[in-house]
């Protein structure tokens, strides 16, 4: 007597469509699977997809989805497609997925622009992003805010960034930069911000009276040394010094570290060296 054929049965909708796929495609192997497209499937929820760790890109556009749990793993997504959907929100959702180049959320309804944004901090080689047609593209300044916080980007909203906006978002979002571009003038630290700059005007001519002569001449017009050597080391000690500005990059995290943590890192530490 034959033996009956064994059946499958899926917990959800999607992962029967994920292996209706596999089978159309003959596909057997999970890590075969670089691409998988479930857009307009009129999902409301996607099972864990763990089971491909090598997917690079995922279609999950035009669905029903309120909330992103299926991505814990998949760490080498490149490009990710969850716009027409109805998310509300994406906290802890892809803020692991460190090597996405392709972003689109546009057509959701989130709200809460700081929160959003901070699931692509780390998100350091992300390209294109697109968050339109969401309540946070209304908040005041949403352009630049997003450019300041992923200076990656070089196409926002289907419309390339230019350097101009980040110059803008720079100035605008950067306190820290404004500071140094205040502190730092003509390579060397100031105490103070340059608002009033010293006056340019030419100094008023002064009337030298007497026998001493008045020229270019340390030994004639300082006073008198016992000798040439002692006027010469003397004028090296008043001389100006030089202040030479630059950054301590050493007590800043390198890249792994980086994409492991989950610290908000500051910025180096301006150091001064005084040459004469």
């Amino acid at each position: 007597m034959a033996a009956a054929p064994q059946i499958t049965r899926y917990s959800t909708l999607s992962e029967l469509i994920v292996n209706g796929i596999m089978v159309s495609n003959r596909i057997k192997k999970d890590k075969d699977v670089t691409e998988l497209y479930l857009a307009h499937r009129n999902l409301t929820d996607v099972h864990d997809l763990k089971r491909f760790p090598y997917l690079m890109i995922l279609w999950l556009n035009g669905n029903q989805l309120r909330y992103i749990t299926c991505l814990s793993t998949n760490f080498r997504l490149c490009e990710l497609y969850l716009h027409d959907n109805k998310l509300t929100e994406i906290p802890g959702a892809l803020r692991h997925l460190t090597c996405l180049r392709v972003l689109m959320l546009h057509n959701n309804q989130l709200t809460k622009l700081e929160k959003v944004l901070s699931e692509l901090q780390k998100m350091l080689s992300l390209q294109t992003l697109s968050l339109f047609d969401n309540p946070i593209a209304l908040e005041p300044e949403y352009r630049l805010f997003v450019i300041h916080k992923v200076p990656s980007l070089s196409l926002l909203d289907r419309q390339e960034v230019s350097q101009k906006e980040k110059d803008a978002a720079r100035r605008i979002f950067d306190n820290s930069f404004v500071k140094i571009q205040e502190r730092v003038a003509f390579g060397h630290c100031v105490k103070g911000p340059l608002h009033n700059p010293p006056s340019c005007r030419r100094p008023k001519s002064v009337t030298y009276t007497g026998e001493k002569e008045y020229a270019n001449n340390y030994l004639k017009n300082s006073p008198i040394h016992e000798n040439p050597e002692e006027a010469i080391l003397n004028r090296r000690l008043k001389k100006s010094l030089t202040l030479f500005t630059s950054f301590d990059w050493s007590k800043i995290p390198r890249f792994l570290q980086r994409r492991t943590s989950d610290n908000v890192f500051g910025e180096p530490a301006i150091v001064t060296r005084v040459y004469r």
